[in-house]
């Protein structure tokens, strides 16, 4: 009897893929929010997919090498993402103008000719939005302001000031401008209002490109998990606006930073140069600040992974003038306090704890205590104690989600390759129960982890693919030839997609 697919029972599990905007193909240099971002859709649709995972969608800290983990505002969106082919659409640029603006389509981001493209089209849709008023989307923009106005005015003020300044560090501004002197910003606000103006509604711009792709993503079943990096940069305007609550002196100075101590890997730990926050003042606000980045978040995700999720229970807290991060300490993070605070103010805590690492168990007590899912790699298994890993997918309980590899591993192809020992590729083996090759072998990790009772499974697209080293994202601690890589356009495939359909029905994943 063939049961009505209205009276099919819905399984728990699920599976979705891990692919930044960036990555996303597109004719103007880097990946945005238009129509490949919905193609991207409609793959994830075609695959039974049920989640589709980005990197940070905050503006980008010049300097910072692109990581989306380094970012000078924590509320604002990153309108190097903006989709020129949206702004015809909303009648701000004609479709005939984006022919000069097309850039190669390459397998890596582009990103000074991405920017040099988005500041063209910006200005001539600003001169429209201006000269040929949309009474729509003024009234949008406007009831935009008033919406966010607790941060997008200090968002605005900072990006001003730094354009003032030559791009100076906040910190280095002169006084009244550094202390945040009433009188000075009112002054400067006025003085400047038609070059702030602009500065919002390009953040108005990129909310409307996004909840229009998130619309889009709900309509057809897909649910969105954002990534929340955990501190903000010094240079930043959540510093600036909010000096109270993070590591900082009475003139702006910092006094300690962020980091993890030495371990096997760095001998001298890994000092992060990202002001700790002041976590007994923030208690004190009842943690105001974080509640708003949460809400704010909430907005354009399903569930947030919490990255540095550990600095939660402890952090490391390092000296401002010290050059490594050797003598740093432990301090204690807000912990239980955070929690039922957050559940408080916004109710049901839709997180993911980026808990991988060296843990402590009072970080796992911390993440099972709220229910909040964890994270499982497979390619750590293979690295340590097989059998008693937490990472082989036999030692997996439902609550967390399972990878083959996240954004800061080598592809899966590539690590096989590149990063085991002999020794270790025959683990692989022995543990697969078959012949596994630089040619299968994320098919077979892959497999593995649709196969365990993690109740979510999420692959890196370059893992769908069998892609080699040369689409890694990110090396962890190189400085060079990171966030690059981009997929080709029709690179992702309908044997792709028929695939990860077989492995979602056989595993019951959908």
């Amino acid at each position: 009897m063939v049961i009505p697919k209205s009276q099919q029972p819905v399984s728990e599990r699920s599976a979705g893929l891990l692919l930044p905007v960036t990555s996303l193909p597109s004719a103007f240099g880097i990946g945005d929010l238009g129509p490949e971002a919905r193609n991207f859709v409609d793959f994830l649709i075609r695959s039974r997919q049920k989640y589709w995972q980005i990197l940070p969608l905050n503006p980008i800290e010049p300097g910072s090498g692109y990581s989306p983990y380094s970012t000078y505002s924590s509320m604002a969106g990153n309108t190097g993402l903006l989709s020129p082919e949206l702004l015809v659409q909303d009648g701000l640029l004609k479709a005939a103008e984006l022919a000069q603006w097309r850039l190669p389509a390459t397998s890596q981001v582009d990103y000074s000719g991405a920017a040099q493209v988005r500041e063209k089209c910006f200005e001539r849709a600003y001169r429209s939005f201006c000269q040929k008023p949309n009474p729509t989307l003024a009234a949008d923009f406007q009831e935009f302001c008033q919406q966010e106005a607790a941060w997008l005015d200090d968002f605005a003020l900072y990006c001003g000031l730094k354009r003032t300044f030559n791009d100076t560090p906040w910190h280095q501004w002169p006084t009244e401008f550094r202390l945040r002197k009433p009188e000075a910003l009112q002054a400067f606000s006025v003085q400047q209002a038609d070059d702030l103006q602009p500065i919002k509604w390009l953040q108005f711009l990129f909310d409307r490109q996004w909840q229009q792709l998130r619309t889009y993503c709900h309509q057809s079943g897909i649910q969105l998990l954002g990534d929340l990096p955990f501190y903000v940069s010094y240079d930043s305007a959540d510093v600036w606006a909010h000096p109270d609550i993070f590591g900082l002196d009475a003139n702006g100075q910092l006094n300690a930073v962020a980091g993890v101590p030495p371990d096997y890997f760095n001998a001298e730990g890994q000092r992060w140069g990202m002001p700790v926050f002041r976590w007994n003042r923030l208690k004190e606000r009842k943690y105001d600040w974080w509640v708003q980045r949460i809400r704010k978040n909430a907005k354009l995700f399903d569930l947030v992974r919490i990255d540095h999720f550990r600095a939660l229970s402890e952090y490391w807290e390092i000296p401002a003038e010290e050059t490594t991060a050797i003598r740093g300490e432990w301090k204690p993070g807000p912990g239980h306090d955070f929690f039922r605070t957050l559940a408080n103010e916004l109710g049901e805590l839709p997180f993911v704890a980026e808990d991988l690492g060296d843990i402590s168990e009072e970080v796992y007590q911390l993440r099972d205590a709220y229910g909040l899912p964890g994270m499982k790699v497979i390619q750590f298994a293979f690295h340590n104690d097989l059998p008693q890993s937490p990472h082989s997918p036999h030692n997996y309980t439902p609550n967390f989600i399972a990878y083959t590899g996240t954004h800061d591993n080598n592809t899966t192809r590539g690590w096989f390759r590149q990063d085991l020992s002999p020794a270790d590729r025959k683990k692989v083996r022995h543990y697969a129960g078959k012949p596994v090759s630089e040619r299968n072998v994320h098919l077979v990790l892959s497999q593995l982890v649709y196969a365990s009772v993690a109740r979510t499974v999420i692959l890196p697209v370059q893992d769908v693919l069998g892609l080699d080293e040369t689409a890694r994202i990110n090396t962890p601690a190189a400085a060079q030839n990171n966030w690059l890589w981009r997929l080709l356009p029709e690179q992702l495939t309908e044997d792709a997609a028929h695939q990860l359909r077989e492995w979602v029905t056989l595993y019951n994943r959908w």
